[in-house]
């Protein structure tokens, strides 16, 4: 059995579960997300817990197996309390903003970069050095995140751009003893 699939999955109160042949629908407070049911995949609900169990020992279902628990459970999370990732952004005169779905970076280049915020996803702008992403798909709030990183990535000289709260990076030491030709 696979150590992820085989664990129960606690569904908390106010998370509606809908099964089908080939999807799980979650329904809470946040708002509503489907989960893929693989072939070889069934889940049953009992009481307040969601099973994911498969059809054989092949390794396609065992592959599957975890995955869709995973899925599944993030899904859950989602709709229940959502996800966060903080972007700090360090750096003289780089900040950033948010006007309506849009946001603005100001990091170093000539034109500010503008970036259209995805439906489903809201970023905030604590203060002009520090963003949050929001939502309730694990994946997209990942994936934008990334996206925004990419923008300014940190220099490893000077640690200037733009980096996960709590990412630790290793600066380094200029080039020592190198004469100028």
């Amino acid at each position: 059995m696979s150590r992820v699939g085989k664990k129960p999955i606690v569904i908390p109160p106010g998370v509606k579960v809908t099964i089908h042949p080939d999807k799980i629908e979650f329904e809470g407070k946040l708002g509503k997300l489907t989960s893929p049911l693989y072939e070889g995949i069934t889940a049953v609900l009992e009481g307040n817990q969601l099973l994911l169990k498969r059809a054989n020992d092949e390794q396609k279902a065992r592959q599957f197996h975890g995955l869709c628990r995973s899925l599944a459970n993030n899904a859950v999370i989602g709709v229940s309390q959502g996800y966060t990732k903080q972007l700090e952004i360090s750096g003289v005169g780089y900040r950033a903003k948010v006007e309506k779905n849009k946001l603005e970076l100001n990091v170093g280049y000539s034109k500010p970069i503008i970036y259209e915020i995805p439906e489903g996803i809201e970023i905030i702008a604590e203060k002009p050095t520090l963003l949050t992403v929001k939502g309730i798909d694990k994946q997209k709030v990942g994936q934008v995140a990334d996206t925004i990183k990419r923008f300014r990535r940190p220099d490893p000289y000077k640690q200037k751009g733009i980096k996960l709260v709590g990412e630790v990076l290793i600066k380094k030491e200029r080039k020592a003893g190198v004469a100028g030709a």
